[in-house]
């Protein structure tokens, strides 16, 4: 049985305000284990070390041997955490499986999860070099590779003279002390800082919102990026990011050319492809496919000016080694950058907020202490099919943007209303709340539609009863009498969807709103997805309807839990051919109400 180790380190910040702040935590994981348990904070990773942060003036840190001491330090010190394993690399050791069953296992180096400041370190070449094929970016002709001038492997067309200052100072990888180990070809692909945060926001984004600037006047400029701006998107985080994807085209489009939109179409096609935890041959072909038109669309930025030195950036060139990635180690979305920043929270943070924070110097000390104290096996996870007490307050207090991880059992889709009402419950035969909640949500025929939804509810199993197949009926023969309307801001909706926010069983939940103010400000009525038309795949299936209003009322001892909706319909057959989404707009009558 082999066993490739999954090794990933990324520093991080626990304090700005106490002495030497940064932690370089170095985490390890195993291969054959599913990527859901891998992100599900049940020990699929853990903590192997820390790395040694070498500090010294700013006259010093950019000297030569100082430079090449802390890069060799940090491979003797991979070199000295994996020691234990090298035997075991080439001489079978007999483990016990969770099956119960004894196997001989070997060990060997599999891929290494890092950013791309540390995939330059780990690779031993400089800035703007391809950790992956190990060439310089900016092509110049005299550059060569280090490992071709040390073994005097001449490039075509190149000299094999070349300035010291191009290579790294001779740094050995970590890799030449184990076996059947390649850095350059371990450093796995990044979906986090490669294409999120780097050709979505750093790149593409920043560059949309220069082309904006020197198209337009500078109050339409602003009134524009404003626009994108009062989504919430002044600071950027992982999850801004993601979230901001699936908003950006519709915002920025007829603001910028229609090649840009493709542009941007493509990128994000290809993200949403290298996301899923399956990836198959089909899936394989799309993403090429997209990869191709985000080369040929991208050629705006440099024709009109914004890119006028071409595309030389190595997050974005990252782009073109996915395909043969993904055969190597399967779906990036179980060795993304994503998994060990989450594990810095109970590794590094949690832990350094329980150590001496006034004493700096204690805090590695309190780290590891804090790491023994830590039970073995501490989920992270919603252990039910309902919402934890911390996220059942008001929804103007709620600051949930994203969906969490929910243990399961896995089921196709559930919605719960939250448990924790609204601020008024009204009762029914009092008419004159009923009137004004009509008026709040605009919609003067609310008692109407209730009673209506509560003759189907009482008829549906009659197939005589014309008012029931039609939803529609005579006053007189409607249902009158309700005991008590509760009103509430929210409903959870828990649905199966394998992600990088699932649980074990692929279960998560969003958070739903339906509120006339939110965060102080104007109201929040969330949009959903129903599914109509489970046998009809994509969008073709589902129906949209933004939520006005979550209640519920008893009549006759029954509970029923409700939601009044706006529907939606496609405006066409097929998605935008620009944009890539389909267009929906509000389902109105006759009348035009």
């Amino acid at each position: 049985m082999f066993i490739p180790i999954i090794l990933g380190s990324d520093k991080t910040t626990v304090s700005v305000t106490t002495g030497h702040n940064q932690y370089w935590p170095v985490y390890m994981s195993i291969s054959n284990i599913h990527n859901n348990m891998r992100r599900a904070h049940r020990n699929g990773v853990v903590l192997l070390g820390f790395l040694a942060i070498p500090t010294t003036d700013k006259e010093s840190a950019k000297d030569a041997h100082f430079r090449k001491f802390w890069h060799q330090l940090l491979h003797s010190s991979l070199a000295k955490m994996l020691e234990s394993l090298k035997p075991s690399m080439t001489t079978p050791e007999v483990v016990c499986s969770p099956d119960g069953h004894f196997r001989r296992a070997v060990y060997g180096l599999g891929p290494y999860i890092a950013d791309y400041p540390e995939q330059a370190l780990l690779a031993c070449i400089v800035q703007n070099w391809c950790p992956n094929t190990v060439y310089l970016l900016q092509i110049h002709p005299d550059v060569l590779l280090w490992q071709m001038v040390l073994t005097m492997v001449p490039m075509v067309g190149v000299p094999t003279t070349i300035p010291k200052s191009w290579w790294r100072n001779s740094s050995e990888p970590f890799t030449n002390y184990f076996p059947r180990a390649d850095i350059h070809k371990l450093l796995s692909p990044d979906i986090l800082h490669q294409l999120i945060k780097g050709a979505f926001k750093d790149h593409i984004v920043t560059w949309v919102h220069k082309y904006i600037q020197a198209r337009y006047s500078e109050n339409e400029a602003n009134t524009i990026l404003d626009d994108i701006d009062h989504r919430g998107f002044k600071q950027w985080t992982g999850d801004d990011s993601k979230a901001l994807m699936k908003v950006y085209i519709p915002v920025i489009e007829g603001h910028i050319p229609p090649e840009m939109v493709l542009t941007l179409q493509a990128l994000i096609n290809f993200v949403y492809i290298v996301w899923r935890n399956i990836i198959d041959s089909n899936s394989l072909n799309v993403l090429d496919d997209a990869l191709e038109r985000f080369h040929r669309h991208r050629e705006i930025f440099k024709t009109s000016g914004v890119r006028p030195n071409g595309f030389n950036l190595p997050r974005q060139h990252s782009l073109i080694h996915y395909h043969k990635m993904i055969r190597s180690f399967g779906a990036p979305n179980r060795l993304c950058s994503s998994i060990t920043e989450s594990k810095h929270i109970k590794a590094v943070k949690e832990p350094w907020q329980r150590s001496r924070l006034n004493t700096p110097v204690h805090n590695t000390e309190a780290i590891q202490v804090g790491l023994e104290d830590e039970p073995i096996d501490i989920p992270h996870l919603r252990h039910n099919n309902h919402v934890n007490a911390d996220l059942e307050a008001d929804a103007d207090q709620d600051a949930e943007l994203k969906g969490d991880a929910v243990a399961g059992p896995t089921v196709i889709a559930h919605v719960d209303l939250a448990k924790k009402s609204g601020k008024w419950t009204f009762t029914w035969s009092k008419r004159i709340y009923t009137d004004l909640l009509a008026d709040q949500i605009g919609e003067p025929e609310l008692t109407t539609h209730i009673q209506r939804f509560l003759h189907h509810q009482l008829h549906h199993s009659d197939s005589n009863s014309e008012a029931s197949e039609s939803g529609t009926g005579s006053s007189s023969a409607l249902p009158e009498h309700y005991e008590k309307l509760t009103l509430y801001t929210s409903a959870i909706a828990t649905f199966f969807a394998p992600s990088d926010v699932s649980g074990i069983g692929g279960m998560c939940y969003e958070r739903i709103h339906a509120v006339d103010t939110w965060r102080n400000g104007p109201g929040r009525y969330d949009c959903v997805f129903i599914s109509t038309d489970p046998t009809v795949e994509g969008m073709r299936g589902f129906d949209i309807a933004q939520v006005r209003l979550f209640f519920s009322f008893k009549h006759n001892g029954v509970h029923y839990p409700c939601a009044f909706v706006h529907w939606f319909k496609h405006m066409h057959d097929s998605p935008d051919e620009n944009t890539g989404m389909w267009v929906v707009e509000p389902e109105t009558h006759e009348d035009g109400t």
